[in-house]
């Protein structure tokens, strides 16, 4: 098993960093073609730290492992709002202006509804996943027209959106933008089957399930992106686009990652979803919900905040093994 742990680990670094190189190349080249920074954010950008999620979940569905795809999906947003956030806010408190963030917030809390109905009876079909699909398409659709309306009247660019446009690759040459756009193109789907084998071997192997390989492993690891570019965001003072990160990131493993396997490979769940898996990643978006807002009317999430999602994370670990 040490052979398969070690081959777990490598894919693992290897699918973070084809997804960024992916992303890098993606993104350099709609620059040089002329797209709005602000769509480019908004779009290949944000949706870089959930490519990981994605193409696991895509390779474990297409393996005859949809459960290991859902604890994927489930696992990443219960560590982004637990791990993450409360490593991240204990490190350097966040106080956020963004609109967008106080928008998305609330969408949030919809979708993840959404989901928990639909995985409430033990069973996800093709027509539930589609419709997480058809939301997904939607939410990027309304998130790029409301921005492009905002800087059509000339109003202040929000600080998420600003922040996210730096990230943009500039002066990038075409033909190595496109190089590196391949290179993340094989890579990622590459290291994802090498992790999704791995994983399951090591999960057979110590009498795990499927499901509990995607919430733990699979997800803590798929979630590193977001927390280095959590960590890095509050190095560089920008508290919007460190909780945009993982507000964003949820909302996209609820809809474009959560949807996959119903698409790919529909039928029954593991019953651990419905009692444990859903109620706690429901809980855990309202409680972030409510430690958004401070009495002072402010939108930040203090240290003691952060310590209270970390405590929400060993419980939860404590949940899985017990």
């Amino acid at each position: 098993m040490l052979i398969e742990v070690i081959i777990l680990i490598i894919s693992l670094f290897a699918l973070i960093y084809s997804a960024d190189k992916f992303v890098y190349g993606a993104a350099a080249i709609a620059r040089n073609f002329g797209i709005a920074p602000m769509i480019i954010g908004l779009t290949i950008v944000a949706m870089g730290s959930s490519a990981p999620e994605m193409m696991v979940a895509a390779t474990a569905a297409l393996q005859g492992s949809p459960d290991t795809a859902i604890g994927n999906a489930l696992g990443s947003n219960i560590t982004n709002i637990a791990l993450v956030l409360g490593l991240t806010a204990l490190c350097k408190p966040l106080i956020v202006s963004s609109m967008t963030l106080k928008r998305e917030l609330p969408i949030l809390l919809s979708v993840t509804f959404i989901a928990s109905v639909m995985l409430y009876n033990l069973h996800f079909s093709w027509f539930e996943g589609m419709v997480l699909m058809a939301g997904f398409i939607v939410f990027i659709a309304s998130l790029l027209m409301v921005s492009i309306k905002q800087a059509g009247q000339n109003l202040a660019v929000d600080p998420m959106i600003a922040e996210a446009e730096q990230d943009i690759p500039d002066n990038v040459n075409t033909g190595v933008a496109i190089a590196w756009l391949i290179f993340g193109l094989v890579l990622l789907p590459l290291s994802a089957n090498y992790l999704v084998d791995s994983a399951t071997v090591i999960a057979k192997a110590l009498g795990m399930s499927d499901l509990v390989i995607g919430l733990t492993i699979i997800a803590i690891g798929t979630s590193l992106p977001e927390l280095a570019a959590s960590i890095m965001s509050i190095i560089k003072k920008e508290d919007d686009l460190a909780l945009g990160n993982i507000i964003g990131s949820n909302i996209f493993n609820i809809l474009a990652v959560l949807s996959l396997p119903g698409i790919i490979a529909p039928g029954s769940v593991d019953s651990d979803v419905a009692s444990r898996d859903v109620p706690y990643m429901m809980a855990l978006t309202i409680l972030l919900l409510l430690l958004c807002f401070s009495r002072q009317g402010q939108f930040r999430i203090t240290r003691v905040k952060g310590g209270v999602l970390l405590t929400t994370f060993i419980v939860y670990q404590y949940l899985i093994f017990s």
